[in-house]
């Protein structure tokens, strides 16, 4: 119980960091959202680096990654990872950067659901009857949301679909989290070097070549990106994955507040309604956990 607790916590805290996260993008719409992707691999690469190394973690990190390597299933399967995580970063910078922020909300509420469906059908996980009228009640909701744009949301699966995949990657390869991130950030690091040496070759480059400001704040994307990824690994890998699906719900929230509320996106009653079924589905599921957990404090000694 105090493992799954602990969960819960490092879960809600990078759910919490991922749903400010547009407005970190919007001070950098002026970037390439190429770019801002290859500054994140790479910076978020450096910093876990230095991290491992202040930690003096470098033995461990070796031997990790020689365990990884002796094991070519779960090897292939953190290279995939890193690769659907990456393909997830560029989709969502450039939706927020193009003024599709409910967009991506919608994503991020579909991922969920499509988690909670990954982990019955991959991991074997069961529902509770009150749980699964949460998951019916959830989809009914992002169904009328996905219906009411008139054409098929891509951006909105593209970001779901990816993440939730990356989730169930991260759920299987049982490795610690911020080795798992260096490990992820190696993988792909090369070809973001190859690419910013294109970029600079050709005279496209934004970094260091604009002002102080825009440079630091793409440097610092390193640390935007591996905060809420290692506090992320830390709590998947504690709570089954339909509750780290469900506890997503508050990085989508608050996204769609930013982009009503702040970026002026349109949300009308359609939109509403849909949200209306979606928060119902929380309360169902946060009831059911409340009194699951009482039950089981009862019945221990």
């Amino acid at each position: 119980m105090h493992t799954e607790k602990s969960g819960v916590l490092w879960a809600i805290g990078s759910y919490l960091i991922w749903g400010i996260m547009p407005v970190y993008w919007k001070s950098l719409e002026h970037v390439a959202s190429a770019e801002i992707l290859v500054s994140r691999v790479m910076w978020a690469f450096v910093m876990t680096i230095l991290v491992v190394l202040l930690m003096k973690n470098g033995r461990h990190l070796t031997e990790d990654m020689k365990t990884l390597w002796n094991s070519q299933r779960d090897f292939w399967a953190l290279f995939a990872a890193s690769a659907f995580v990456s393909s997830n970063w560029f989709v969502y910078i450039w939706a927020v950067n193009n003024n599709y922020i409910v967009q991506t909300s919608l994503g991020y509420y579909i991922n969920p659901l499509l988690s909670v469906l990954l982990g019955i059908f991959f991991l074997k996980e069961r529902l509770s009857r009150a749980q699964q009228i949460a998951f019916l009640l959830a989809a009914t909701g992002v169904a009328i949301l996905t219906f009411s744009y008139g054409k098929f949301p891509w951006l909105a699966f593209s970001l779901a679909m990816t993440f939730a995949v990356y989730g169930l990657i991260k759920k299987q390869v049982k490795l610690d989290a911020l080795h798992g991130l260096t490990i992820e950030t190696l993988f792909i690091v090369p070809f973001a070097i190859i690419y910013y040496i294109w970029l600079f070759i050709n005279g496209n480059a934004v970094f260091l070549h604009s002002d102080m400001k825009t440079d630091l704040l793409l440097i610092m994307t390193g640390v935007a990106t591996a905060l809420p990824l290692l506090m992320y690994a830390k709590g998947v890998q504690r709570i089954p994955l339909y509750m780290a699906g469900f506890l997503q719900y508050i990085a989508p929230t608050m996204m769609l507040f930013l982009g009503v509320v702040i970026y002026n996106e349109t949300f009308g009653k359609i939109d509403m309604l849909s949200f209306a079924f979606i928060w119902s589905a929380l309360l169902v599921f946060t009831a059911s956990k409340i009194i699951e957990v009482r039950k089981l404090k009862k019945s221990q000694p």
